[in-house]
């Protein structure tokens, strides 16, 4: 009787549309990070920065989800705060707009409740977007489980907090499946929105030059009509413009030339005693290689070492891993395209996991292998380590490593 009446629920839950079963995996992930926040929130102490008595709201509202509410509320500075040397310090330019305000209309003047809903809704349309990404690569069920690992991964915590992470994902994953369908003219519109949403839209501009050399290297069996070619150069120029504008926009209002990469480079000083003056490519990483290394007690070059054998590591799994493999090869541009921006532009710190949420395609390698115990093995281990990010970043957040 037991066998029968799972077997009915298991054909219940196949016939029901995915969109109903995408929900019941949202739902249910949502209500686990509540409990994963509530738990932080019950551990917590008056060495946090969230202090002995913690809400839920409060981890709403804490770290950069105040830097979206001071731009929702007070807006952008026209002069760039400095210290008593002189340098640009901590300030809103260094925080996009989309999500910042689109909180504050949607929670009709409540930034936090305008935040969460936001962030909540995103995310759910999110797992929709890299399932419909997702299915014509790795089939249906691979494809639901790719979604779990995402609604209950790490990261999963973005979808309840002031942070525009989950509103780019969803940005971005759109923009992945409109491009790999080749529906270019839709891109026009989702590209400004999700450059002036979250930094990272200069990756996605790298990544639509090699789509258009993997189109053009194809063509003899993936024909490349003349307007898709037109409209691919047209959608990169449009990228790259959109991802340099915002360094013009607050040049113009502050007055000052060099305000955004300034503002991006105060970050710096809060780990390095002496950062670069000006930003220099690929300078943040070869740094944070040696500042880490010296951290742990090691020499300045193992830090180095240890950043090569990453980027190697990398490289491998997008050229060779067979799971990777089976993502197509738009997913493995963009994931290509990403990871040299971040390597080019960032400073590895304790927000490094954060920033790499918008590789969440790759989700679908992980859900490739078909057994069930690995499945679910993973599964387990994405909740444990959601588990363990909420609980240094916003149960203890004690220490300089404990920032999201």
């Amino acid at each position: 009787m037991a066998q029968r009446g799972l077997t009915r629920a298991l054909r219940g839950w196949i016939r029901t549309p995915v969109t109903a079963r995408i929900a019941v995996v949202y739902v249910l992930s949502r209500l686990v990070t509540t409990g994963f926040f509530a738990l932080a929130a019950a551990g917590s102490s008056f060495g946090s920065r969230f202090g002995a008595q913690p809400t839920l709201a409060d981890y709403v509202l804490g770290w950069d989800a105040q830097w979206y509410w001071s731009v929702a509320v007070f807006g952008y500075p026209t002069a760039l705060p400095v210290n008593d040397a002189g340098q640009v310090t901590e300030n809103a330019w260094a925080f996009m707009p989309v999500y910042a305000y689109l909180s504050q209309i949607v929670g009709i003047g409540d930034w936090g409740v305008g935040a969460l809903l936001v962030s909540l809704v995103a995310g759910y349309l999110a797992c929709l977007a890299l399932h419909r990404l997702l299915r014509p690569r790795i089939g249906t069920t691979a494809a639901q489980w790719a979604v779990a690992f995402f609604a209950c991964g790490p990261l999963a915590a973005l979808f309840q907090v002031g942070y525009a992470e989950s509103l780019f994902v969803l940005l971005l994953l759109v923009a992945l499946d409109l491009a790999s369908r080749h529906r270019y003219g839709w891109l026009y519109l989702v590209i400004p929105v999700m450059g002036f949403t979250r930094p990272g839209v200069l990756a996605f501009a790298l990544f639509l030059g090699l789509h258009g050399i993997a189109r053009w290297t194809a063509r003899h069996r993936d024909p490349l009509p003349a307007r898709d070619v037109v409209h691919i150069v047209a959608l990169g120029a449009l990228t790259t413009a959109v991802g340099f504008s915002w360094q013009v926009i607050a040049a113009a209002v502050t007055g000052d030339a060099g305000a955004y990469l300034k503002t991006e480079l105060s970050w710096r000083r809060n780990w390095l005693a002496e950062p670069s003056a000006a930003f220099v490519p690929f300078d943040g990483f070869v740094r944070g290689a040696e500042f880490w290394a010296t951290q742990w007690g090691m020499p300045a070059w193992a830090g180095w070492v240890v950043l090569a054998l990453l980027v190697i590591a990398a490289a491998y799994a997008l050229l060779r891993a067979r799971s990777v493999r089976r993502l197509g090869v738009d997913i493995r541009l963009w994931g290509a395209s990403y990871l040299l921006y971040l390597l080019a532009v960032f400073f590895p710190q304790s927000s490094t996991f954060r920033l790499l949420f918008p590789l969440t395609p790759f989700a679908g390698a992980l859900a490739v292998p078909r057994s069930r115990v690995y499945r679910w093995a993973t599964l387990l281990v994405c909740l444990l380590l959601q588990w363990l990010w909420i609980h240094a970043m916003y149960g203890l957040a004690q220490t300089y490593w404990q920032v999201p």
